[in-house]
């Protein structure tokens, strides 16, 4: 049926939403500015650190360049000892295949290890994903397991994880009940710490990951995202696009989660104003925060700056990268997977030091 109000209605709405990104550009100046690098340090490596403990993380350093060389993250070979296995999990809310890296050190390990879960991006598949993010050899490394599920063909046909519907947005249906199952079957079945599991995730996975963190708090102790979306930033097919396009604040997370945010400036996919207001939502819950800002160049690569949020000389809260002249890949990645870009900083490793530092609490992890 004509609708002579349809075209009104649609402008209307337009404008409500231009001004409450101006709002909250207005109110975080700061955060939404387009950053430019100021006087860059070039990273230098530093000193290897001695593990604390058989089986455990490293302690944090302020920022971790890669030991591991490129050409390590390459290979998929498992190193004797260690498994990356592929297995199926079946639940009320589908099924989903994933692959589990296991480390060697699982197997003579004092305690039980930290687990992350990986989400690939759409048209990926976990061993892409693996290879391109080069995180089993920071696993093998540092000592923890990653779990990295598989969307279906049949749940998306470009393997996508569909962070923009509204069933799969929420704690208790959909993917995210899905993906949370099966994390808790990771859990109970292998040598893993409940209080270090944290999950990460590249564009679609990066969306999906902090709808899952954010609605799973017992579950999750921080959240790494990856040239990815507010939670709430979309709702259907239609919404999606200008909310990757133009940007969307999404909704304000109930609990806060430490987060840690990647995204490239020259992002032409998901449009970089998503990795500020993915910052912007994870602050909010905090409360007042101190913040620091610092800029710097990889040798033979991009530069960046990166701003944190904590509490006064604290473990960092909120860590924001944005990678100047980086476009829609995994910072820091191997060219072996797919939307990698080798030249930035490394992703993977500046996301297994944030976490490290985040746990959950017995009382968190009761609450649900």
């Amino acid at each position: 049926m004509f609708d002579p109000f349809k075209r009104a209605r649609s402008k209307a709405a337009g404008k409500a939403r231009r001004a409450t990104v101006k709002a909250m550009t207005n109110a975080w100046g700061t955060m939404l500015a387009p950053t430019k690098p100021v006087k860059p340090k070039v990273q230098k490596k530093p000193e290897p650190a001695a593990p604390e403990r058989k089986g455990a993380f490293r302690r944090d350093r302020s920022t971790v360049e890669s030991k591991i060389p490129r050409t390590a993250k390459s290979t998929m070979s498992v190193p004797r000892g260690a498994s990356f296995s592929e297995a199926t999990y079946e639940s009320e809310f589908g099924t989903r295949s994933y692959m589990l890296y296991v480390p060697k050190i699982a197997k003579v390990a004092d305690d039980p290890l930290p687990l992350i879960v990986m989400l690939h991006g759409c048209g990926q598949t976990p061993k892409d994903f693996a290879r391109g993010t080069g995180m089993n050899a920071l696993a093998e490394e540092l000592g923890f397991l990653v779990l990295f599920p598989a969307q279906a063909r049949d749940a998306h046909h470009q393997r996508c994880w569909n962070w923009y519907h509204r069933g799969d947005q929420a704690r208790g249906a959909g993917e995210p009940a899905l993906l949370a199952g099966l994390t808790h079957h990771i859990i109970d079945n292998e040598q893993v710490d409940p209080a270090k599991v944290y999950v990460a995730g590249l564009s679609a996975g990066a969306a999906a990951a902090l709808i899952l963190a954010t609605a799973y708090p017992d579950i999750f102790a921080a959240v790494g995202v990856h040239s990815g979306l507010a939670v709430g930033a979309a709702h259907d097919k239609s919404t999606a696009p200008r909310a990757m396009q133009l940007g969307d604040p999404g909704q304000r997370h109930d609990a806060p989660i430490p987060s840690i945010i990647f995204h490239g400036n020259a992002d032409k996919v998901v449009n970089p104003r998503n990795g500020r207001f993915v910052a912007i939502r994870a602050v909010e819950p905090f409360g007042s925060l101190e913040m620091s800002e610092e800029s710097g160049r990889i040798p033979d690569g991009r530069e960046y700056i990166r701003t944190v949020h904590r509490i006064g000389k604290g473990r960092p809260l909120v860590e924001l990268w944005v990678v100047q002249g980086a476009g829609h890949a995994w910072s820091g990645g191997h060219a072996a997977g797919s939307y990698t870009d080798p030249k930035g900083p490394d992703a993977s490793r500046e996301i297994a030091r944030f976490f490290l530092r985040h746990r959950t609490t017995k009382k968190r992890r009761r609450a649900h």
